[in-house]
């Protein structure tokens, strides 16, 4: 396939390891398109978030392909020299360097106009391609972009978050969107824990490989969605996202669509993005989307289901360009947010709390009354220390919108069930059996 179909691959590429990888080649076989086509389009859209590969390069190395598949190639993604393009098609077509450099002169300026006339603004069917006519596929780098920060020590399990965005989006059991899960570890701190929904990265590479732009990122506000009216059930989004989030749904749903709010589906750009999806196509967290377009109410706006029905308000939702947001300000003094969110009671506390809000004045030192140290200290003891902060699989370069607060699980941390198990609240992880075999880098399936 491309330009690799001559080449060996002696490892796993994928982050969650050779199990997991094995398994999602397992998955596309079962899909009626081509499987290899959809490994190498995930390696090479992992190098292109990692700088190895430019994004030029890698569309021009499957567009044939693609094409050939599927009938068309509008990834969002950006698109090669035009006169180069027009050279490396002739170059595959077997003509000779000579007769290439006399077309190209023949053509002169209009190389580029075919160039752009051909790859840049239109699908293969000579209409325009959504790509073009959206200009979705770069994300929203300088405004909107909602994202979480998730306090993880504050975190108790409990699975409401689990339970919320069940009842919020209709999807499958076992087909979470949202996960919490519980690790032994044997780095420092033994115990560690991860919820996880999906990251809405600012450079998806499960987007880069959508041959149909179902999945893209919406412009107004950075959110990674699936458009389910034109999502063909490819998977191939599954097998390049980094982290296990998408899900594929196998079977008609349980929850017929006459039952879903048509508010809920459809967001303010008319596109279904939003509840769980109908058979053969691939679904997973959106952020609550469509609340974030007020079909729930204004006051929904900025809230997802999980953050609201978390009792210790771990999960903190918000716009992560703006340094005012609740995810921002949470991450900018973890301590002080937590003793917030426990509704604190007594007088000294709550002096300690509007001191380093600004409410109060600090006494100086040696004066009558709290001094700013005192109330930073009162708050440290009273929420304890943040140990540090980190984002998943950050290396790759996804940029994922995702902060958490706390220790991450290593690369040898095995799952153990929680304090409280899904079946409990009656949901359902698919893989709780196999716990010896899972880790954050599993080398089995950990996610689903």
């Amino acid at each position: 396939m491309g330009d690799k179909e001559d080449e060996t691959v002696d490892e796993a590429f994928h982050p969650l390891g050779e199990g997991w990888q094995n398994e999602l080649e397992g998955a596309l076989e079962e899909t009626e398109y081509d499987a290899e086509l959809g490994l190498e389009m995930a390696e090479d859209a992992m190098k292109v978030t990692k700088g190895e590969l430019s994004e030029a390069e890698f569309y021009d190395r499957y567009h044939d392909d693609v094409v050939e598949e599927f009938g068309e190639d509008d990834r969002p993604i950006e698109r090669p020299d035009d006169g180069n393009r027009l050279e490396g098609t002739l170059s595959r077509l077997g003509v000779d360097e000579e007769s290439r450099r006399d077309v190209m002169k023949k053509l002169g300026a209009g190389a580029g106009a075919v160039g752009l006339g051909a790859w840049g603004t239109t699908a293969d069917d000579g209409q325009p391609s959504v790509a073009a006519v959206e200009e979705e596929g770069d994300g929203n780098v300088e405004g909107t972009q909602y994202g979480m920060a998730i306090d993880l020590e504050q975190c108790d399990a409990c699975l409401s978050c689990v339970v919320a965005c069940a009842e919020e989006h209709n999807w499958e059991q076992g087909a979470n969107w949202m996960y919490v899960l519980d690790y032994e570890d044997t780095t420092p701190g033994g115990k560690k824990r991860l919820v996880r929904p999906c990251q809405h990265c600012t450079d998806a590479p499960c987007e880069k490989v959508c041959p149909t732009t179902a999945r893209h990122t919406r412009e107004s506000d950075g959110l990674v969605l699936t458009d389910y009216d034109i999502c063909i059930g490819c998977r191939y989004c599954q097998v390049a996202c980094p982290y296990g989030v998408n899900y594929f749904q196998w079977e008609e749903p349980s929850v017929p669509v006459e039952e879903l709010e048509e508010d809920h589906m459809y967001d303010a750009r008319g596109r279904w993005v939003g509840a769980r999806g109908p058979r053969g196509v691939m679904e997973k967290c959106t952020f609550c989307a469509t609340r974030q377009d007020g079909s729930k109410g204004e006051e929904f706006v900025g809230r997802t289901a999980c953050e609201d029905a978390c009792p210790p308000e771990a999960i903190q939702f918000g716009d992560m360009n703006d340094p005012e947001s609740d995810p921002q300000r949470y991450l900018e003094d973890p301590a002080l947010a937590r003793v917030q969110a426990r509704n604190p009671q007594g007088e000294e506390l709550q002096q300690a709390i509007d001191i380093l809000t600004g409410e109060a004045e600090p006494a100086q030192s040696g004066g009558d009354g709290m001094t700013e140290q005192e109330a930073r200290e009162l708050i440290q003891a009273e929420a304890g220390e943040t140990e540090s902060t980190f984002k998943l699989q950050e290396d790759i370069g996804t940029n994922p919108n995702v902060v958490y607060i706390g220790n991450e699980p290593g690369p040898n941390a095995e799952q153990v069930e929680g304090p409280v198990t899904y079946a409990e609240v009656g949901q359902t992880n698919n893989r709780i059996d196999a716990l010896e075999e899972r880790t954050i880098r599993a080398e089995a399936d950990p996610f689903e």
